[in-house]
């Protein structure tokens, strides 16, 4: 395995309300000096929670939320996410953000994996959780509108990858992680 490269130093070089981007001088191990720029992390992590309601009775659903997303200038459909707060677990952040998007809060929560998005100019990651065993319970957010809960059969996650208001890539990724999880399990 490869030397990693030495950081000699790390700068703040711009700070808005949401990002702080750095500037990194790095040497590589061949003497190559360079310098990268990255969207360093904000804290303490997120999370993007796949919830399944289990209902005797009836198909296993998926709880979603339709939400607008400025990026894209529309409404997008995905799962809840949000970062961890200071002094909160991982897992306590996942079931925070459940009962705040979505209304339900989860008695078995299961880390999946942790996904960067652009790991060459971004320092973050965001950890994948399913939650099973639900519970309604709703808990004040930080939404500026309510969110739309949509529930989806999980035989039907095919379809769900085809519709094109459903597009984030950690959305989309989780839900082939989660289709690996059900097979190891089933």
């Amino acid at each position: 395995m490869k030397q990693k490269p030495t950081i000699h130093q790390t700068r703040v070089v711009a700070t808005s309300r949401l990002f702080k981007i750095e500037a990194l001088d790095i040497e590589f191990s061949n003497g190559v000096k360079t310098e990268y720029e990255r969207l360093a992390s904000s804290g303490f992590g997120a999370v993007l929670v796949v919830p399944i309601l289990k209902t005797k009775g009836q198909e296993d659903q998926l709880l979603l939320i339709r939400e607008y997303s400025a990026g894209t200038e529309r409404y997008e459909l995905g799962f809840p996410k949000g970062k961890v707060d200071a002094g909160e677990e991982l897992l306590e952040g996942a079931n925070r953000e459940l009962m705040e998007e979505v209304g339900y809060e989860s008695a078995k929560l299961t880390f999946l994996k942790g996904l960067s998005l652009a790991p060459s100019y971004m320092a973050h990651v965001t950890s994948i959780i399913l939650a099973e065993e639900l519970s309604e319970r709703r808990e004040e957010g930080d939404e500026p509108e309510e969110l739309e809960v949509v529930k989806w059969n999980v035989s039907e996650i095919d379809a769900l990858l085809e519709r094109e208001d459903f597009a984030e890539g950690r959305c989309v990724a989780a839900l082939y992680l989660l289709k690996k999880h059900i097979e190891k399990n089933s």
